[in-house]
């Protein structure tokens, strides 16, 4: 049956659609793949921060975890500390100021880090005491996006912050009165006396999977394979039906061979 001209090309026809599912299948993963590329990005590239990013409004994902460079200086008292920061896998605080750029513009820094809360304190009094308006400074270290508010635990100080909230943050800096702000904050290369350095690793990019076009890869997959099992369920189908009108035809013919056995014979006079 499979053999016969018409099935042999109704195969070939099988496979030809099937072949056209396969590259529709190819085609949607390497759109998968190349949604998932990551852009590579020369993060430990020191860059200008008015390059970067822009104030008022949201990062754009590029400058996250980028090193940055800028000129300001910082605002004496408007220093906050914020608990439950890690450091190397150990649990303590960071100091973050209001640091102005050259251009007017604000943005938090996160100066250091402490595992001793007293410390905390200690310098974060020292640093608003010793600062003053000062001169134009360079700061230089690597950008992040702000974090969202989080309300403290019902045991805890309500002052305590736990993020470094720009929405926050500027609701506790003095004399600050709708200027331009930066959606994120830099984590200083360097610390201050009495403080460590914030570990600051380079960001780690993940490749994300495009789910949606690998289910429909699969689904044309699942395609061919049905166009090539169609072919064999119509060859089969034909078969039987060949085979059972066959098996009828044996059985009215063996029918009638008996009816003409079983029939009298006339007999000469």
């Amino acid at each position: 049956m499979m053999l016969r001209p018409r099935w042999i090309a109704a195969l070939l026809l099988a496979l030809a659609i099937a072949a056209a599912f396969a590259l529709l299948g190819q085609w949607q993963l390497d759109r998968a793949i190349s949604s998932g590329q990551v852009v590579e990005r020369t993060t430990e590239t020191v860059q200008p921060l008015t390059e970067t990013v822009a104030p008022d409004g949201p990062p754009a994902q590029v400058a996250e975890g980028q090193m940055v460079e800028t000129t300001g200086s910082y605002v004496p008292g408007d220093e906050q500390i914020i608990s439950g920061r890690h450091n190397g896998g150990v649990s303590g605080f960071w100091i973050v100021s209001h640091f102005v750029t050259n251009e007017g513009a604000s943005i938090a820094v996160a100066r250091g880090w402490t595992a001793d809360a007293d410390r905390a304190a200690a310098v974060r009094e020292r640093l608003a005491t010793e600062m003053t308006i000062q001169s134009l400074q360079p700061l230089t270290g690597r950008f992040l996006s702000s974090e969202a508010p989080e309300v403290p635990d019902d045991d805890v100080d309500p002052h305590t912050m736990t993020t470094v909230s720009t929405a926050a943050l500027i609701n506790l800096w003095a004399n600050w009165d709708d200027q331009s702000v930066y959606q994120g904050y830099i984590v200083d290369a360097t610390a201050p006396d009495g403080l460590t350095a914030i570990d600051s690793p380079e960001p780690v990019v993940e490749v994300p999977l495009n789910w949606l076009n690998i289910f429909y890869a699969a689904e044309w997959a699942v395609f061919a394979g049905f166009a090539v099992f169609l072919w064999y369920r119509l060859v089969r189908d034909a078969w039987e039906r060949e085979t059972e009108e066959a098996e009828i035809a044996a059985a009215s013919a063996a029918g009638a061979n008996a009816a003409d056995t079983d029939r009298p014979r006339a007999t000469a006079p």
